[in-house]
């Protein structure tokens, strides 16, 4: 069960990329959010069953690194972008742009993202900051969409 978890918590391979794993984790839900082209349903539905399942194998798989929030860990990025898209229009430049947003605001912490890491422990903390910055983004979007 612990190599689920592993397998699940750095989606498979996109975990162990030497270079920003956070950004190649965010890759891949950006590549399944372009060839799903989800609905908003489809995308809290995703999102239901990504958000549970993401802090549990985090969790898990923190404790099996024996490392705090391990780079390798990138579920979270993978749930975080499914975030910052949620109830936008689906077009390329939307889903282009809360690739941007999103790495930026997971990067960057602002306030209060970095209080968020900190105040959970394990899969919550390591789910919890991505969520935030998903916000973020996504409010950015939102104007973004509301504007145009």
């Amino acid at each position: 069960m612990n190599i689920l978890y592993k397998y699940i918590a750095t989606l498979g391979f996109a975990g162990y990329i030497p270079f920003a794993p956070g950004t190649f984790g965010t890759l891949a839900a950006f590549a399944v959010y372009i060839l799903l082209k989800p609905s908003d349903f489809l995308q809290v539905i995703i999102l239901i069953l990504i958000i549970p399942i993401g802090i549990i194998s985090a969790g898990h798989t923190e404790r099996m690194l024996n490392e705090k929030d391990s780079r390798h860990i990138v579920i979270d990025e993978f749930c975080g972008y499914f975030s910052s898209t949620l109830f936008i229009p689906f077009s390329m430049g939307h889903a282009v742009a809360a690739f941007f947003l999103f790495r930026v605001f997971d990067i960057l912490k602002p306030f209060p993202i970095r209080k968020i890491e900190t105040a959970f422990s394990g899969g919550k903390g390591i789910m919890a900051d991505d969520i935030m910055a998903a916000v973020y983004a996504n409010l950015i979007l939102q104007i973004w969409v509301y504007i145009n």
